[in-house]
This record gives C-alpha cells, structure tokens and sequence, in this order.
C-alpha cells in the first residue's frame, strides 16, 4: 500500500468526528459529501429503528434523486491463483467511485472496517463509506484505500 500524507494507519482519512476536515482535499470529497448528505436525508425522513435495508433502499432513491448513479448488490468476482472462488457483493456503489454501506449498529468495530477495506480491493475503488443509521444524528466513517 502506498502511505498517503492524508490517510492515517487505521486506513481512515483525516476527518474528524463530524466529518470535517483535518487537512488537506479528500478522495472523493464532494461525491462522498454528497452521499453523507443524501444519508441525512434519508434519516431525518425515516428516523431511527428500522432494518438496515430499509435505509439501503431509500438512500438509493435518494441518491439517484441527486443524480447519482447507484448499483446495489452488485456482484464481483474473487479469483484465488487464477481461479474463481466466489463472489463479493457490496450495498452501493456509487457513480462508480465509492461504496456507500449503510449500517444500523451501536458502534462500528474491527468487522465492519475490515469487510469494507476487503471490498476496496477486491473493486479497486478508492473509497468507502460506513453509514450508520442506528441513532438521531448519522455517523460516518470514510475508509480509503
């Protein structure tokens, strides 16, 4: 992996608690902007206590009402010494770029960052977003790669 001056050893960017930044231009910043706000979007309309894909489904619509392209559960292959081991399917991929996994959790842990560094490679995207809708207020944690 190549060390960035931006990203940290937790494979985090500098962002802080809120999501602002720390220093320097993020990946991804107003795309990844954007999908955080579509996420409070979705939040404030459907409040917290629902099921996890219930959030996936309305952030869907919500992004694509911002323009943005969205695949769900779209399928890549994972090949081990050249033969194929199975399939990895993210939440969302958006415009291409990031991957947007809605959570309803009390706190993300190891798990969740691993899963979502593990998506980063096998897609060859940059960036990842975890959502977490369990609360009032939306957390976020950007993940890069």
């Amino acid at each position: 992996m190549v060390k960035d001056s931006n990203l940290t050893t937790d494979n985090t960017d500098s962002t802080d608690k809120t999501g602002g930044t720390m220093s320097q231009e993020l990946i991804h910043k107003d795309l990844s902007e954007s999908i955080i706000g579509a996420a409070m979007t979705v939040l404030n309309m459907l409040k917290p206590g629902l099921d996890e894909k219930l959030y996936e489904r309305a952030l869907v619509i919500e992004l694509r009402r911002r323009g943005h392209r969205v695949d769900a559960q779209r399928p890549f292959e994972v090949y081990y010494d050249g033969q194929l081991i199975g399939t990895l399917v993210p939440d969302l991929i958006v415009d291409d770029q990031v991957i947007a996994d809605p959570k309803v959790v009390t706190a993300f842990n190891d798990t969740h960052m691993a899963q979502m560094l593990g998506y980063l490679n096998i897609t060859g995207l940059k960036l990842a977003l975890l959502l977490n809708f369990k609360n009032a207020r939306l957390e976020w944690k950007r993940l890069v790669r």
